[in-house]
């Protein structure tokens, strides 16, 4: 098989794994940043999570002003931003700071999922948690950042600071037809997590394409978010998807558990109705030695007739997160060199 190159980008759940404090997977993503933009890849995300006691970062516009001070050229952004926990007003001021601090970089990608509970999400938004109100919050962002309120809108007329000459490349996420209806009729981009829903993507890509009409964008632009690890024998990546098959089983359990090591994975029998979760959440994974990873990819890239690629890594360990995110770039070649 013909390896071409391709556009490649990371999003970042910042894992705890056990036996590691939060503090420890910030400095991971940190670390991590600053290896994915001396690589070439295009931009790193930073995805919002609550109530986890395996992934550590609620507030990724905090972690992005970091990220932006230690990486150069890679492309920053949220992958997104819950909007139903806030005002379209003050997300967009968010941004448009670190689109001052970092002109050019910055992505807002939002989307509607709490990422949590629904008690957590009722925390967070102070009761106010209300997934149906997004599509007008969403139209609301979009009016915000093109300076096209209606008058009659109550912000209407208010100062939108900082002033900057450049606005953030807004993005819609999405794992169902949902968010590939809105986004092509808002004329956003569009990225599907195949990483939550491996079935019927495709079909919600090709939709979004045939229904796009011009508006935030002139054309339509479709990412597809796959959750990938790379190792270098297959007996590294049967270990490695052996933890991921156990930290599944975990959140089927409703368990709120750090990131299963190797040596839980290994200790772990799984019974039959474990074998059956690991049987239906297989195909969200693609796991394995850089010619098997590479030829899937690939092939979804195709089958999504995506844009642009973006990979999920959440492994047993930092270091082999890391070397998986090294092998994919060995591969595919990614240059950041003319971002999009």
């Amino acid at each position: 098989m013909e390896i071409q190159p391709m556009k490649l980008s990371v999003l970042d759940q910042s894992p705890v794994i056990h036996g590691h404090t939060a503090a420890d997977a910030i400095a991971a993503t940190i670390d991590l940043a600053q290896m994915a933009d001396e690589l070439g890849y295009t931009r790193y995300w930073c995805a919002e999570h609550h109530g986890m006691f395996g992934l550590a970062n609620p507030c990724p516009e905090v972690l992005l002003a970091r990220l932006g001070s230690v990486t150069r050229n890679i492309r920053l952004g949220s992958g997104g931003v819950m909007l139903p926990y806030y005002s379209a007003f003050k997300v967009l001021e968010q941004f448009m700071m670190l689109e001052a601090m970092f002109p050019g970089r910055i992505d807002l990608g939002i989307g509607r999922a709490p990422g949590g509970d629904g008690r957590t999400a009722r925390v967070v938004a102070h009761g106010r948690y209300d997934p149906d109100s997004f599509p007008a919050q969403v139209a609301d962002l979009i009016a915000l950042a093109s300076g096209h309120l209606p008058e009659r809108h109550p912000a209407h007329g208010v100062l939108l600071q900082p002033a900057v000459q450049t606005c953030p490349q807004l993005w819609m996420l999405g794992s169902s037809d949902f968010g590939g209806a809105l986004a092509a009729q808002l004329g956003m981009r569009f990225a599907f997590a195949h990483f939550i829903s491996a079935r019927g993507g495709d079909e919600i890509a090709r939709g979004y394409r045939a229904q796009f009409r011009s508006g935030h964008h002139d054309a339509p632009y479709c990412a597809v978010a796959l959750f990938v690890i790379c190792a270098e024998t297959e007996a590294q990546a049967d270990a490695l998807a052996a933890a991921v098959d156990l930290r599944r089983v975990l959140m089927a359990y409703g368990l709120n558990e750090p990131i299963p090591t190797i040596e839980q994975a290994q200790s772990w029998q799984p019974d039959e109705h474990a074998r059956a979760v690991i049987a239906h959440e297989r195909p969200r994974s693609i796991i394995g030695t850089p010619e098997r990873v590479a030829e899937r990819v690939q092939h979804l890239k195709a089958q999504f007739e995506a844009d642009e690629v973006i990979v999920l890594t959440v492994a047993a360990s930092y270091r082999a997160r890391q070397r998986s995110y090294e092998l994919l770039a060995e591969v595919f070649e990614p240059s950041n060199a003319a971002l999009a």
